[in-house]
């Protein structure tokens, strides 16, 4: 698609004798590659989110990554404990403990921190609850991997994230989400 377009800008140029023509960087980046990979994704079923709501979803704090307002809804809907044939909620207080686990993980290095955290989305987090007057230890989960569709997926663009003692951003492109977890980033390049 990029080469077809390239190609007939270019044979556009040549035709109407416009030999100084160059796209912006911002028609190229955004027209060629960026608005295609969101629409694309849109179509496969992800959800939409301007960069103002995604802000919103982290509390108006852009040096928060996560949006704790989807995975905290997520969290209740989606995780029970199941004890002597009954199925109860977890406590609002295991759900922001949960919330916290995955927001405050300590910088070990980067791949002991990556590990951390992919230990927390593949197994959970253990979380004690008193039920009937026992406490026991029972897993929240925060993706539902044996079952995609029970998850809630949000796509956004110009994701400004603040980096940590700065009031620097890095804004990368697309940002894909899961449960309000950012788990992919892409970055849409120009063919120029």
């Amino acid at each position: 698609i990029v080469f077809v377009v390239s190609v007939r800008i270019k044979a556009a140029v040549g035709r109407y004798g416009m030999t100084d023509f160059e796209p912006s960087p911002q028609y190229t980046e955004d027209a060629i590659s960026q608005i295609p990979a969101l629409h694309l994704l849109q179509n496969l079923g992800w959800q939409y989110l301007t960069p103002a709501e995604a802000l919103d979803l982290r509390g108006g704090k852009a040096g928060g990554v996560l949006l704790e307002g989807v995975l905290a809804d997520w969290l209740r809907r989606h995780n029970r404990i199941r004890f002597k044939g009954r199925e109860l909620p977890f406590t609002e207080g295991n759900i922001l403990s949960a919330l916290q686990a995955l927001k405050e993980i300590p910088f070990d290095g980067l791949v002991r921190t990556n590990e951390e955290i992919y230990d927390l989305l593949c197994l959970g987090k253990s979380l004690q609850q008193s039920v009937d007057g026992d406490i026991k230890s029972f897993s929240i989960r925060y993706i539902d991997w044996d079952h995609p569709e029970n998850n809630v997926f949000h796509v956004t663009e110009e994701f400004a994230v603040e980096r940590t003692g700065s009031h620097q951003t890095r804004r990368p492109d697309i940002v894909l989400f899961v449960n309000g977890i950012p788990l992919c980033v892409i970055e849409g390049k120009s063919p120029h």
